[in-house]
């Protein structure tokens, strides 16, 4: 292997540990940002364990794609620079794409989502309120005769 393709390997291997760095905070961040007694807060030590086996996964894909799976001793230490990296570098460019990306794409698509839930939950609300009023002379002659045949007698 020359020299130049080791050093393309060695920056591949830097930007998977860039890339874990950067999934694993923030699949860190979502966990910290559910509520106490959340299910995905409560299930946190598994859902980690296998973010680290996905970023792995992800890492070995790499290693498959620039060397067709060939494991050197440094690539460990590449990883591990590229981690480092990001927590002193480029954590906070992250972060800032991140809360750019949520302001842009995830809030809005929520907010379609919050819409046609309201919607639908009105018209089941005007449905219901309209049996309601349909069924208001039957329930009036059901308490007002019928009520009291059907509890039992008292002992």
């Amino acid at each position: 292997m020359s020299i130049s393709a080791q050093f393309v390997s060695l920056l591949a291997m830097m930007g998977t540990g860039i890339i874990a760095g950067a999934f694993m905070d923030m699949l860190g961040t979502g966990i910290a940002n559910t509520g106490k007694a959340s299910i995905i807060r409560r299930r946190a030590i598994w859902l980690e364990t296998f973010g680290w086996l996905l970023a792995g996964c992800f890492a070995f894909a790499v290693l498959f794609f620039f060397r067709d799976g060939a494991w050197r001793m440094y690539d460990p230490l590449a990883q591990l620079s590229g981690l480092l990296l990001y927590a002193t570098v480029f954590h906070r460019p992250f972060r800032l794409l991140g809360r750019i990306i949520i302001a842009l794409l995830i809030r809005p698509v929520l907010l379609v989502f919050q819409i046609i839930f309201w919607f639908i939950r009105y018209v089941f609300r005007v449905i219901r309120a309209l049996i309601l009023l349909l069924s208001q002379p039957f329930r009036f002659i059901y308490h007002r005769f019928f009520r009291y045949h059907f509890k039992k007698n008292p002992k």
